[in-house]
Formats: structure tokens, C-alpha cells, sequence
């Protein structure tokens, strides 16, 4: 029965020179391709008469899809006031949605769908006209059936915002419908971006259920849904104003959720370069509720150990609200010291280059709030065994900025780097760290002798103090550790028992 109704549907002629070469049923991965219009009247090789296309039309889809004007009429073949008529009976048509797992099944009706898809995002494009109510409504209910769906849980072991970071070298997942998805959403694209699409009206459909489920689509595998999602969302932030705080509040709460409660996500790099482009739209001074978005969102989404997967989205984030409001450096970098990574190398390198960074844009006054806890961990990291981490806390003398900030603040900073640095040229193991510390210790020198001389003698007697309180405190182990060694053990006394126990206590515990 379906062999017939097949069998009789309209097919362009296959040439070597055809339309980018389409192929019926099969979905391309290697962008859009188009495709010529199905034929609709008598004019070329058997054409068939509307009606014919009617019945077969209805047989592959259901006729409640294709009531009204005939859908598989091209868009240059009915008069200009019929066209948004046929525009939505295109769109029910396309609600229509279709198995890929298997790439041989129902590819006629793909085909027909896919056709009408590229025949809707070429109107939209051209169209000049207003969209009336009904299209609108048509559109969005087109856009929920096609793009709505729930992913299926845990079906990834290693999703790109689970693993270690950078070292997570799994092959994204795509999604087989992709070749439809694709066409989808570019028709939501150019439908959102459309001036002929009136946001008053259009507000009441591309509503808060609407954006809820576009955001949840971003946990996609599939890295081009996630971009083209990324695309959409800056687009419906721009064009519906009154949508925007919602959408801020929406975002947090997909934030909160992943750093709080499940830190899997795979979509939190896309949200963060779409919000790099929102925080730069913030009108100064910053309202209370955007500074509250940083510190209690941007600041911990460094806490995740995948953090190396949107670092560099996150960093912008954060300097956007620096160029903002500069004052802010130092709650930044104190909300950083709060989340510092002391067990992973590899997060404490990232972690230092997002600092120098913050630094080139934080003022002297600001610096001078943050900059003993700061060098104070600054220092740690100097000492640290992973070669890493060391050299790239020694770099930061290599930025002019921070070597003036430093400089200005030096009667409170060279004693706290100097010892850090007197302790890698005796003992680090690393011949760069070790050349690059004698490079800053030659450079603190230069700029206050007499302090860096005097920073080197206090860390000398304090090491020297250190030594002496270890042997006092050897010395009275011992002491204890002989006089307990003469007690009698009667019972459940506890006893302290030296490296080498005395043959009466020995004695006595046999």
C-alpha cells in the first residue's frame, strides 16, 4: 500500500550538474544543501495536476497536517496573499517528526519535509510582510514539536562538564536528525531576527515555558545544537526586552544547579559566551542584582574541577564586570583565594593565569586591598614541587603592570615573597624554576637593595629560630619519652614507647 502511494510521488530529475547533488532520505552532515521545489502544476516532464499532489501528500502525511492550501506548492506559484496561508500549512506539515535511527526509513517523507523546510527558511528571508497572530502561533508550535525532547539520563559516562577538564578527550556525540534539526533551527534564527516578526506579539509564544525548554536544550552532546542554541538565545535576549530578567534568572538557576548540586553539564561554556555579550550591555552604575549574578555564580563556577572546559568563557565574563566597575577587583580576587584548587596542578596554573589577567585591570587602590592574602598564596605556589605551577607563578614578573603594583607596594610584599624565593634557590629540583627565581630575586634587589638585603637576613634568622625550636622540641620528646619509658605499665595505663624502648619496659609487656 505504501509502495503505491510512494511510487507515485513527484521526483526532480537527478543530472550531473543538479542542486548541490541531494540525495532522497539521506542526512547530510556537511551543512545545508538545497534542493529544487517539487513541481506543482502541468508545466515541465510529468507534472501532475494539484490534486494528484493533494491525494499523495495526504497518503504520506496526515491529512489534519495538510488541510487548507496545498503544502508541496513552491512559494512562487501562488499569489502574494496566499502566501502566509501556505506558509503555515508548510509548518504542519513539518510537524511532522521522523525516526533517524534508521536512515533507510520513510526517507520519501523526509525528503518532502526537508524540502519544505528549506522552502520556509528561504520565505522567511525574503519576506517583507508583517507575520500575523496565527503565523506566529503556527511557528512556535512547528518549534516545540520539532525541537523539545528530553535527553536520556546519564547517557554519556563522560559528558564534556563531567570529566577531569581539559583531559576529557571524548568524541562528541551528533545527532542523527541533525540534517532537519539544522533547518529548524535556522528557521527559528531568522524567524526571531525577523523584522516582519512584532515582539509584542510574538512575546505571548516565544513565552518563559518556551525559553525554560530552548535552555534545557543546551545539554545537548551534539556541539553544533549547542552553537546554534548559543546563537538563538543571544537573539531572543535582544529582541524581547521584557524576557531579559527571566532569562538572567533562568540561566542563574542552570549555574546554581551545576555547580551546587550535579557539575555535569554541557552546555555552560555556550551560556557563558552569551553572557559575556549581556554583561557588556550593562548599563553603569551596576544594579545591585548583577553584582549579586558575580559573586554568587561567575566566582563559584571555579569551583568545579571542569572548570578548564569554560575557563576562558568565564574569564571574560569576569573581566566584562571589571572594565564595568573596576572597583570590583578586589572581591573578585578574594572570592577566587576562596575557591583556590590546592590538591589540582593543573586548576592552580589555570586559576594564576586568570589572576594576571585580573591584575592588568585592577587599580593600585584596589591591589592594596587584596594583595597580602594574594601574595600570600602567590608564594605557596612559588614553593610548589609541580614545575608548573612554580613557573608560572614566577611569570607574573614578566607583566609591567604587576611588577609596578608590586614595586609601589614593596615594603609589605618582598617580605612575604623573598623567604619563598630564598627557599627555591636552595632546595627546588626544576633548573627553569630555579633559573627564574634568581631572576626575580636579581630584580628585587635592583629596585630596593637595602629592604631585599634586610628581607634576606630576617629569613635567615627565622630559619635559624625554626631550627632551634625543632631541636627544643626534640629534646623534650626524648625527655618524655624517657621518663615515660621508667614508668611501671599496671593495667590499662597507656604508655609512650620511644623508637628504642628500655628491656624494663620491654620486660614488663611481656
Amino acid at each position: 500500500m505504501w509502495k503505491q502511494f510512494l511510487g507515485k510521488l513527484p521526483r526532480t530529475k537527478s543530472s550531473g550538474a543538479g542542486r548541490d547533488g541531494f540525495d532522497s532520505g539521506q542526512c547530510s552532515s556537511n551543512g545545508i544543501q538545497r534542493a529544487s521545489s517539487v513541481p506543482s502544476g502541468g508545466g515541465g516532464g510529468g507534472g501532475r495536476s494539484a490534486s494528484a499532489i493533494k491525494r499523495m501528500s495526504s497518503a504520506v502525511f496526515p491529512s489534519s497536517v495538510v488541510a487548507g492550501i496545498e503544502p508541496l506548492v513552491a512559494f512562487k506559484d501562488v499569489p502574494g496573499s496566499e502566501r502566509h496561508n501556505l506558509f503555515v500549512s508548510k509548518l504542519g506539515l513539518c510537524c511532522a517528526v521522523f525516526d533517524f535511527s534508521d536512515p533507510a526509513k520513510s526517507a520519501a517523507e523526509k525528503d518532502i519535509k526537508r524540502q519544505a523546510l528549506l522552502d520556509l527558511v528561504d520565505f522567511v528571508d525574503t519576506n517583507t510582510s508583517r507575520f500575523s497572530e496565527p503565523v506566529i502561533a503556527a511557528c512556535s508550535r512547528m518549534f516545540a514539536v520539532n525541537l523539545f525532547r528530553v535527553f536520556p539520563p546519564n547517557y554519556r559516562s563522560g559528558s564534556s562538564s563531567s570529566g577531569s577538564g581539559e583531559g576529557d578527550e571524548d568524541e562528541p556525540m551528533f545527532d542523527p536528525a541533525w540534517c532537519h534539526l539544522q533547518l529548524v533551527y535556522e528557521l527559528l534564527l531568522k524567524f526571531i531576527g525577523s523584522t516582519s516578526l512584532d515582539a509584542k506579539i510574538g512575546k505571548k509564544y516565544f513565552d518563559h515555558s518556551f525559553i525554560v525548554k530552548l535552555l534545557n536544550l543546551l545539554d545537548s552532546e551534539d556541539p553544533r545544537e549547542r552553537d546554534s542554541l548559543k546563537t538563538i538565545l543571544h537573539r531572543i535576549y535582544g529582541k524581547f526586552m521584557v524576557h531579559r530578567p527571566f532569562i538572567r534568572k533562568a540561566v542563574s538557576n542552570i549555574f546554581y544547579h551545576f555547580v551546587f548540586e550535579t557539575q555535569r553539564h554541557n552546555g555552560i561554556a555556550e551560556l557563558l559566551e552569551v553572557f559575556g555579550s549581556v554583561i557588556s550591555g550593562f548599563a553603569l552604575p551596576l544594579k545591585e542584582e548583577h553584582k549579586i549574578f558575580l559573586w554568587r555564580v561567575l566566582i563559584p563556577l571555579h569551583k568545579p574541577k571542569s572548570v578548564g572546559v569554560y575557563l576562558q568563557q568565564l574569564t571574560y565574563c569576569v573581566t566584562q564586570f571589571l572594565d564595568k566597575d573596576p572597583k570590583l577587583a578586589g572581591s573578585i580576587i578574594v572570592g577566587l583565594l576562596r575557591y583556590w584548587p590546592i590538591t589540582n596542578s593543573q586548576k592552580e596554573v589555570m586559576f594564576l593565569s586568570e589572576i594576571e589577567e585580573i591584575l592588568e585591570a585592577t587599580s593600585a587602590v584596589e591591589f592594596q586591598k587584596c594583595m597580602v592574602p594574594l601574595f600570600r598564596r602567590i608564594a605557596h605556589c612559588i614553593n610548589s614541587s609541580h614545575f608548573q605551577v612554580a613557573e608560572r607563578a614566577l611569570f607574573m614578573w614578566n607583566n609591567d603592570h604587576i611588577i609596578s603594583l608590586i614595586a609601589q607596594n614593596r615594603q609589605v610584599i618582598m617580605p612575604i615573597i623573598v623567604p619563598a624565593l630564598e627557599h627555591n634557590s636552595q632546595t627546588h629540583w626544576n633548573q627553569a624554576v630555579l633559573n627564574l627565581t634568581a631572576n626575580v630575586m636579581k630584580m628585587f634587589s635592583e629596585v630596593d637593595e637595602e629592604l631585599f638585603s634586610a628581607c634576606l637576613t630576617k629569613c635567615k634568622e627565622d630559619e635559624e629560630n625554626q631550627a632551634s625550636l625543632e631541636e627544643k622540641r626534640r629534646l623534650t620528646w626524648a625527655r618524655l619519652e624517657s621518663a615515660a619509658a621508667l614508668q611501671p605499665v599496671t593495667g590499662h595505663t597507656a604508655v609512650l614507647v620511644g623508637r628504642q624502648p628500655s628491656a624494663n619496659l620491654i620486660a614488663t609487656l611481656i
